[in-house]
């Protein structure tokens, strides 16, 4: 062999060896967790000061670094300039529609029938009528407090426009508190749309009918007794007939105990 072979081997052997220290370095950098930061040879912007939420900032005076929104200013895309859809009002007067971007149709009373259920119904009752549970509790407790709220029913409110009564929803009116940061705008008219069908249910009359369903609304009214008579005469007779059963001795008895 060459005279040079018995120094340059080992040279090469100590080569390959040292060859294997950076993928071993760079396996162990992938595959372990440290808290410190990864190296970084061209670090650029991959580690950055920051503050994280809830986190302490003494720059600020109330010492957060979370910042409230600047007052008066409005994100992006969600500039109310729509009066009539955000506020209920129609230049200087209540609305007497409802927005036209919305479709009053069977999902939308739907959803206006959910919602109510869930923030209205507590206080105004399923149908309206101002007797909810909360209500009702509350005449129980009888602390002289309570304020019940308005029927739907009452001349006062049936006559009010559907901007007055979406406005109430927003912004509360006198003991009802404000519900605009909790229901959304779309569905603030869904409870109104559905106010309004629970304000017809009480009112209809026949012209309110599809055409179609009269006739058959008409057999049915012409099979109730008038006014109710007859099922009054029927309760009388049925009280008579207790009535001459309590009285009438016993067969084996002779009578029953007073």
């Amino acid at each position: 062999m060459p005279k040079w072979w018995g120094w340059i081997a080992p040279v090469i052997i100590v080569l390959v060896v040292l060859s294997f220290i950076p993928l071993a370095m760079i396996y162990y950098a992938r595959s372990s967790r440290s808290p410190e930061p990864k190296p970084s040879i061209i670090p650029d912007m991959d580690n950055q000061p920051k503050y994280r939420a809830q986190a302490s900032n003494p720059l600020f005076t109330d010492q957060r670094a979370m910042r409230p929104p600047v007052a008066g200013t409005v994100a992006r895309g969600m500039l109310a300039t729509d009066t009539h859809l955000y506020l209920g009002v129609v230049g200087e007067q209540w609305a007497e529609g409802f927005p036209p971007e919305l479709e009053i149709d069977a999902s939308f009373m739907a959803r206006g029938q959910e919602r109510y259920d869930i923030f209205c119904a507590t206080c105004h009752g399923l149908d309206g009528d101002g007797n909810g549970m909360i209500s009702q509790r509350a005449e129980q407790l009888a602390e002289g407090t309570w304020i019940a709220p308005l029927s739907y029913h009452t001349p006062t409110v049936r006559e009010r426009p559907v901007g007055h009564i979406y406005n109430t929803i927003t912004s509360g009116i006198r003991t009802m508190p404000a519900y605009g940061t909790q229901v959304p705008v779309e569905d603030r008219w869904a409870i109104v749309a559905y106010v309004r069908a629970l304000q017809l249910s009480q009112y209809a009359s026949l012209s309110d009918v599809p055409a179609e369903q009269r006739e058959a609304l008409k057999l049915q009214a012409e099979a109730l007794p008038p006014d109710g008579t007859a099922d009054q005469e029927e309760a009388a007779g049925g009280e008579e007939a207790s009535t001459d059963a309590a009285t009438e001795p016993d067969a084996e008895g002779g009578g029953q105990d007073g």
